[in-house]
């Protein structure tokens, strides 16, 4: 993954909470490891644990054009906010279970500060 695909990647990621990208159901058990990780990364700020498996439709192997991914990227920031605000996110993640919008805003903000240290940007 290059710079371009990354922020194509974290522009996915918060499509999930705005409803504009749907992750598929997973079984009991990974659902009990996401909650596990959530709480875990939230009691002791921990970030994204490394090589964490990523859903198929948030992953981008193809290219990506580096000023519309910059671009795209800060509007789904600006939509998520404006979501956030407004106490428009779903209660629920099929992989870290109950939300709350400040459990999304937490993950969304590791997520990113993640992607962005793992570039060095």
């Amino acid at each position: 993954m290059n710079v371009s695909q990354m922020m194509k990647h974290c522009d996915l990621i918060l499509q999930i909470p705005l409803k504009k990208v749907e992750i598929p159901k997973i079984n009991i058990f990974l659902q009990y490891v996401g909650i596990f990780t959530k709480v875990e990364m939230q009691i002791f700020n921990n970030g994204i644990p490394h090589n964490m498996p990523t859903f198929q439709k948030v992953i981008v192997n193809f290219e990506c054009d580096f000023e519309k991914a910059k671009q795209d990227l800060l509007e789904k920031l600006n939509e998520y906010w404006y979501a956030y605000q407004n106490n428009n996110l779903p209660e629920k993640h099929n992989l870290f279970g109950k939300m709350e919008e400040k459990d999304w805003g937490f993950l969304e903000y590791k997520h990113l500060n993640h992607h962005l240290k793992q570039f060095n940007v």
